[in-house]
């Protein structure tokens, strides 16, 4: 068995459309109004986005909504599109936060514990939020396209936190058994593969049959949520119970049992 000497993810650099602390003299009068504008043109935008979706939001609704002309929202926010972009970032970063704030308050040791939070975290967000949630992981918007080059540090960051929990029950000897998953080594390799390549496996040992248990038990997860909050299994007597039974089947993707 490994030592697990992790370093921690960085905390998000921006929640809920505020700006990080950086280094450096205070922000002048005139930015600190940018600022607060800004922040409010993504307040009024969530509203919209709950009361006729993502695929209707306007600038010039929003302007007047906050009592600004039509043309003075455009000294803020250049177009529609550019509009999305900051609201899908400042959603994934709030989700990042509350995920890694409730993570981080289990012991580092607890790996099934550190799993169930994480996912519980996962559901309260999305529950607590659907709009944003849908804006992130329901259908695409029309004629929109994310710009990768923005989003994706945001949209990874839970995913980070994911692989960070998965090396460390590697490092433990607790991964699930990948065959008992019905998992073939050479079919996982193939599809995933390429992905250990990338940045985000970089300080890892993770080999693909074990990319995909996370994959699989993230899916697992993510699908619970969605149904719940897009109610696509139609009423559901109890969909916390719901929610904890896929939890522990998520759970059991990824984390084996200890060796006695």
């Amino acid at each position: 068995m490994e030592p697990s000497p992790r370093p921690d993810l960085p905390l998000p650099p921006r929640v809920e459309g505020q700006q990080a602390a950086t280094a450096g003299p205070p922000l002048g009068k005139r930015a600190r109004n940018r600022l607060a504008v800004e922040a409010d043109i993504l307040r009024v935008a969530r509203q919209h986005l709950a009361t006729e979706g993502a695929a209707a939001l306007s600038l010039r609704a929003v302007a007047r909504d906050l009592g600004m002309v039509s043309s003075g929202i455009y000294r803020y926010v250049d177009s529609r599109d550019e509009l999305l972009t900051r609201l899908i970032i400042d959603s994934y970063w709030s989700l990042a936060a509350a995920v890694r704030l409730a993570h981080d308050s289990v012991a580092r040791d607890d790996l099934e514990a550190r799993w169930d939070t994480l996912g519980r975290a996962l559901r309260a967000w999305a529950i607590d939020r659907p709009h944003d949630f849908a804006l992130i992981y329901g259908s695409p918007v029309p004629d929109y396209e994310a710009p990768a080059e923005r989003t994706q540090e945001a949209g990874t960051a839970v995913l980070a936190l994911l692989v960070s929990l998965l090396d460390d029950v590697r490092r433990a000897g607790r991964l699930a058994a990948g065959d008992r998953l019905g998992l073939v080594d050479e079919r996982a390799h193939a599809a995933v593969g390429a992905m250990l390549e990338t940045p985000m496996f970089a300080s890892t040992r993770l080999d693909a049959t074990s990319l995909v248990q996370g994959i699989a038990a993230w899916t697992l997860l993510l699908g619970a949520v969605t149904s719940e909050v897009f109610a696509q299994l139609g009423p559901v007597p109890d969909g916390e119970a719901l929610f904890e039974s896929l939890l522990a089947v998520s759970r059991r993707c990824v984390i084996g049992p200890v060796d006695a």
